[in-house]
């Protein structure tokens, strides 16, 4: 049996790595006793697989982690209890939503949240963005047939057409906030690179980035991960 979380990830806690999240997480789950499996070998680890990266400094009500149980271990993922003993283990600012339970018997095929998620969904805002025509920029940046940015890794430098990668671009109903669907196939356009395409002045550090959803398709039908409960919003997240 294995627990798929959806949990939120808001506030100062969003400087903490990917890595020392995992760690994390892993403190919470033997805090609260959950029967975790455990890889074998001579180092054991748990059987933790988090879904894609947050990049450090970005928020998000949309992470997830699923958790492999022992085998024959029974555990309710809709208990509300097992959700907030979660979050008080956690650090202020990490809060878990949703907990779904998903079983494997019957030879159905695991697959990874990394290689079932096809695009996210991004709110980006701030002063910035505040005072720029949303509208207009969205719509100059979806109607060119290529969006050239250029990237160094591993010290290269490389330009690569990003356009592709949009899927939805516009404002919200404020139109002080851009929502942006980015894909995740390939070399993913991180949000601090959009804003850099929306306006060159504005700089990536006086953005703020809260990720709302992934997203999965299955026989051409496209749904998130896991929903979020009645009357929790993006915007709700941030305002909290």
């Amino acid at each position: 049996m294995r627990l798929r979380i959806r949990y939120g990830k808001l506030g100062k806690v969003r400087f903490i790595s990917h890595r020392d999240g995992a760690r994390l997480w892993e403190r919470a789950l033997r805090r609260v006793a959950v029967p975790v499996a455990f890889t074998e070998g001579f180092t054991p680890r748990p059987r933790l697989s988090f879904g894609l990266a947050l990049p450090t400094g970005a928020e998000s009500i949309a992470e997830y982690i699923d958790v492999d149980l022992v085998e024959g271990a029974a555990v309710d993922g809709t208990d509300a209890g097992m959700i907030e003993a979660l979050s008080d283990a956690l650090p202020v600012g990490i809060d878990v939503h949703v907990i779904a339970t998903l079983d494997h018997h019957g030879g159905s095929k695991r697959t990874s949240l990394q290689d079932e998620v096809t695009s996210t969904t991004w709110e980006l805002s701030g002063p910035a963005l505040e005072s720029t025509d949303l509208a207009s920029a969205s719509e100059r940046l979806l109607a060119t047939d290529e969006l050239l940015i250029e990237r160094e890794r591993k010290g290269r430098r490389s330009v690569d057409d990003v356009r592709g990668l949009i899927r939805h671009l516009g404002p919200d109903d404020t139109a002080t906030r851009l929502i942006a669907e980015l894909s995740t196939i390939g070399r993913g356009l991180r949000p601090a690179e959009l804003a850099s395409l929306v306006g060159p002045d504005i700089a990536a550090v006086d953005v703020r980035v809260l990720r709302t959803h992934q997203w999965i398709e299955h026989d051409g039908e496209r749904r998130e991960v896991l929903s979020l409960p009645v009357g929790v919003t993006a915007l709700g997240a941030v305002s909290a």
